[in-house]
């Protein structure tokens, strides 16, 4: 409109608006609104093509994310109730207090990454190759302790670039268990309960934390009603969660020890993921060969599920790698 209202004035404040035709009008008219038109028009060709932090690209599917955790995910009762509930219950929120923290932790092998897939996926149309999803690798993004101070610089200068372009930037932090204590400690005020940090709110973001921390613990603890003859389908968090964080907290080798996350209780749910079973991999090795394009072989999954390693080693009830190895088994026995 105010494109309109510029070509007439233009046009009327030429001095010599009495050679102007009413046609002639017209056209200057009909040429801006076209221009408009076209604009609009390539805005949307524009935002349909490539990735924008709108509601084109980011939406929440509740229902696709329920069933990929109970179709996708196999033994872990506790951390798909969480997560389920954990997840949907924040990006629902439109005026969430603090950004969703989660902190997963478990032996290798027990689903953590696939996890945090489940959910870039349920939220962004691009999943883990959204360019509003980070990824940050202990080993390979901060491999040097004499650099921490750096790092702390980075890591910050790099989350509040990303949440100022899109408020709904999800973090996700691999190898806790390597990070440098005390480096996470330097985003603190952004998953804290603050409106705004330097005029940017992070209420919106999700960060994810994915250690073997705390393994030893959720090992101890599923072995422990093994032992006793108990169902692991029995297990709630309860009877993990208090003592997986003090573990955590307390593990020098975890880049959350001694971290002001925990104590001031900005880490809105411990996830334990369960040691895996031999009839947890075997479900893995079918899901596997299903994703390949092939009919589950129940012969060929017990194969590759009698192949891997478990433990105790007079029981053999765990997995050492969970279901880590299956692909490169699929590839031996297929």
């Amino acid at each position: 409109m105010k494109l309109h209202v510029l070509l007439v004035t233009t046009l009327l404040c030429s001095g010599t608006t009495e050679a102007i035709e009413p046609i002639s009008t017209s056209i200057a008219v009909g040429m801006a609104a076209a221009l408009t038109g076209f604009l609009a028009s390539y805005q949307n060709i524009f935002y349909y093509f490539n990735e924008c932090c709108r509601p084109e690209w980011i939406f929440f599917n509740r229902t696709g994310l329920e069933a990929s955790l109970q179709t996708k995910l196999f033994g872990q009762h506790i951390a798909s109730h969480i997560i389920l509930k954990a997840v949907s219950g924040f990006v629902s929120n439109d005026n969430p207090k603090k950004p969703l923290v989660l902190s997963l932790h478990g032996w290798t092998g027990t689903g953590k990454n696939y996890v945090s897939s489940l959910i870039a996926e349920s939220i962004y149309k691009e999943g883990m190759d959204s360019k509003f999803v980070h990824v940050f690798t202990s080993e390979l993004h901060f491999p040097h302790a004499s650099q921490m101070d750096t790092y702390k610089t980075q890591l910050q200068q790099w989350i509040k670039g990303n949440v100022s372009s899109c408020a709904q930037s999800m973090f996700i932090f691999d190898e806790m268990d390597k990070m440098h204590p005390g480096l996470i400690d330097s985003i603190k005020p952004y998953l804290d309960y603050y409106d705004k940090v330097d005029g940017v709110s992070y209420r919106r973001a999700i960060f994810i934390f994915l250690s073997n921390a705390g393994g030893e613990n959720i090992i101890q603890t599923t072995l422990d009603f093994w032992n006793a003859g108990r169902n692991r389908e029995e297990m709630e968090l309860k009877d993990l969660e208090t003592s997986l964080s003090l573990s955590v907290f307390n593990n020098k080798r975890s880049g959350l020890w001694h971290t002001s996350l925990i104590d001031k209780n900005l880490v809105d749910f411990f996830v334990p993921f369960l040691p895996l079973e031999y009839r947890h991999v075997l479900q893995c090795a079918e899901a596997a060969m299903e994703a390949r394009g092939l009919k589950p072989d129940p012969a060929v999954a017990d194969k590759v599920a009698r192949d891997l390693v478990y433990f105790p080693k007079s029981e053999r009830v765990f997995s050492v790698k969970g279901c880590k190895t299956i692909d490169s088994k699929l590839d031996f026995y297929t």
